[in-house]
């Protein structure tokens, strides 16, 4: 079991109406939720832990992750309200206003962690999730206590804006998460905005040397590479007609996962080690998964019979 572990949010997306006016269109999202969303879609054994709300909008949420396969088994439920996003696309690129206070979200705090059996393998962790506390602290108290343990990944699907006033002590929490997780995923802006300018291989294997065993590094319409302290794996995107790209990267993470839960390797021993041929399969199918959410509109990522 694969355990995505961070926020459900509604995401409010841009749409026109019949009559011609401008409105937006909830649809279920939040990174975290995306990537468990994709994984239970993808045939991985997916589950999801998270702050949601018993109001309409969390029923929302909880009905879509069923409806994608995924265990919600580990939701801590309660009546505080769902976060939403109103999201802005220009050129096809997101940008989001995010209304997050006293959220059900938000305000996750330890004393609800999950116990876990031994069939969690794995546990994902990224997102807006790793901004605000008591949530954020509580997510890192997760992978710290699980980390030595189970193989953990992490994705902070960096938002400037969003942690505007917060830098210092976002940089904090990431380093310190980086540094226990055993795999990381960038895109190439995140990589730079944490490490500065450079090679985007060389300042991989600067992030490497502070514990993670592979990064993987998305450059958009590119492609994505893979880098642990002796390789550098590179696969090509899938050309499509883009859409929008909201939850292109959350769809990456999960065939990324996906792919290494296929081949027997989602284990801190097997991360360790990654051959270059099952790099490759998790490239291969990160990047031709996310190629189908971005051909369409809103976080939609495809079942594996699309593929």
């Amino acid at each position: 079991m694969i355990l995505s572990c961070g926020e459900a949010l509604i995401d409010m997306l841009p749409r026109t109406a019949t009559t011609g006016e401008a409105c937006f269109a909830p649809y279920a999202g939040g990174a975290v939720f995306n990537t468990a969303i994709a994984l239970g879609r993808l045939g991985a054994p997916s589950a999801f832990f998270s702050g949601v709300s018993n109001d309409m909008l969390g029923e929302i949420l909880t009905e879509t992750l069923t409806a994608s396969k995924v265990d919600t088994r580990y939701l801590a439920r309660s009546d505080r309200p769902t976060t939403v996003a109103f999201v802005k696309l220009v050129n096809g690129q997101a940008t989001y206003a995010f209304y997050d206070e006293a959220t059900a979200g938000r305000m996750l705090s330890p004393d609800q962690l999950p116990d876990l059996p031994a069939g969690v393998a794995a546990l994902f962790f990224g997102g807006i999730s790793l901004v605000n506390d008591p949530a954020a602290s509580t997510y890192e108290a997760l992978q710290a206590r699980e980390a030595g343990a189970r193989v953990t990944m992490i994705d902070p699907n960096i938002r400037p804006g969003f942690i505007a006033g917060k830098e210092e002590a976002y940089r904090a929490r990431i380093g310190r998460m980086i540094g226990r997780a055993d795999i990381v995923k960038l895109s190439d802006e995140d990589l730079h905005w944490l490490e500065g300018s450079g090679d985007l291989t060389a300042l991989a294997r600067g992030i490497v040397a502070r514990g993670p065993k592979v990064v993987f590094i998305t450059e958009g319409a590119k492609g994505a590479r893979a880098v642990t302290a002796t390789q550098d794996r590179f696969v090509a995107a899938t050309p499509v007609t883009v859409a929008d790209t909201v939850g292109a990267g959350d769809t990456f993470n999960a065939g990324v996962l996906a792919a290494l839960h296929a081949a027997g390797v989602l284990t801190k021993a097997g991360v360790a080690a990654l051959p270059d041929a099952v790099l490759d399969q998790a490239l291969s199918l990160g990047t031709r998964a996310a190629a189908v959410t971005v051909s369409r509109a809103g976080a939609n990522p495809p079942w594996t019979h699309e593929l």
